[in-house]
């Protein structure tokens, strides 16, 4: 969290929280949704500019009961997500392939699901932002590492199943070679993802 933020929630504490302007899509676009936009269900404006971009990623955080926000200075932007509140992308590098969320993280996946639209989700563990005071009443946050679900960008699909090998079993897709390391591919429906990992989702997407 920004300095500047911290500051100024110290001396601006009961600014009223913002709904329904700011979403975050399946492709790891920021979106900004006026009220035509939102009146009909409209994804939005892509935001292009990068500056505001980090400066919305450096102040990205949950609270404990797992609705997602932007901190802007004072004022707590609660965001409107596409599925997760990360994605990711498959990057070359000198070593071969690294994966990475569209703000930088390198992921190394623990678990591996395909859902019910054919999506590529990946669990592993990254440092998040969590709000101790859902009221926003004072500016304590705190940085932990959690697991959570990545879901992975539909243009890296075609790359990720050069690597995979599908099969058509019980709660098993197969299996996916990602650094000389086998990963199974579990089935598991978006649903479910809401309902035993409410961290993941916006409580009004949930």
């Amino acid at each position: 969290m920004d300095e500047q933020v911290i500051r100024s929630l110290v001396k601006w504490p009961a600014v009223p929280v913002c709904h329904g302007w700011l979403a975050f899509d399946r492709r790891g676009t920021w979106r900004m949704r006026n009220e035509y936009a939102q009146a009909n269900r409209l994804p939005g404006d892509a935001i292009n500019h990068e500056g505001l971009i980090h400066f919305i990623e450096r102040n990205w955080a949950h609270t404990e009961s797992g609705e997602w926000f932007f901190q802007n200075g004072p004022q707590r932007v609660y965001v409107d997500l596409g599925y997760t509140p990360f994605i990711a992308r498959i990057y070359p590098s000198n070593n071969g392939l690294l994966l990475r969320t569209t703000d930088g993280q390198e992921i190394h996946p623990i678990d591996i699901y395909l859902d019910e639209s054919g999506q590529i989700l990946i669990t592993c563990q990254l440092e998040i932002q969590i709000s101790q005071d859902s009221s926003q009443l004072t500016s304590t946050f705190e940085k932990k590492l959690e697991t959570v679900f990545v879901l992975l960008h539909d243009h890296d699909l075609e790359l990720f199943s050069k690597s995979a090998q599908f099969t058509n079993a019980c709660g098993y897709a197969g299996k996916w070679n990602w650094q000389n390391k086998d990963h199974e591919i579990n089935l598991i429906s978006s649903s479910e993802i809401k309902k035993n990992h409410g961290l993941l989702f916006s409580a009004r997407n949930s």
